[in-house]
């Protein structure tokens, strides 16, 4: 089995490292392992044109890691990444436009609509129940609302 090890190409292990933790971050999204399966990528390269020793490619990897962490974290503060729709998991802002109906008078800036299937408290201008208004924002679990002339 040992004489085996001697034939052993180093950089098959970089490479297949790289891949892995590749794999990894497509499994576990975070935006980390990547700059760590390039370091390991960048590596297994590396030892395939230069023949250098086991402790000396573990450097490598090591610097390669740390250069490639910093650089991504800063590339992705300069650059960062925007959502395709920003108000996907906030309901309330997602109804902003929508009409409905006053069914609990609005007074001293709260009371309750209608919209949709559903019924929601509200935060507006005084308005009787009946009153059509358009939602313009959402501040929490409350949709503020305007008069629909």
């Amino acid at each position: 089995m040992m004489e085996n090890l001697s034939e052993f190409d180093p950089h098959w292990f970089w490479l297949a490292l790289g891949l892995l933790l590749g794999a990894a971050e497509m499994l576990v999204p975070g935006v980390f392992l990547i700059w760590l399966s390039g370091a390991a990528l960048a590596t297994g390269v590396l030892v395939f044109l230069i023949p250098i020793g086991v402790p000396l490619q573990v450097l490598v990897f090591a610097v390669l890691s740390i250069v490639a962490v910093f650089s991504g974290k800063n590339y992705l503060r300069d650059n960062p990444i925007e959502a395709a729709d920003p108000d996907m998991n906030k309901r309330g802002a997602r109804m902003r436009g929508l009409t409905g109906k006053v069914t609990q008078a609005i007074e001293d800036g709260s009371g309750r609509v209608h919209i949709g299937d559903s019924e929601w408290i509200a935060k507006g201008p005084d308005a009787p129940v009946g009153t059509r208004v358009r939602v313009v924002d959402a501040d929490g679990a409350a949709l503020v609302v305007e008069l629909i002339a």
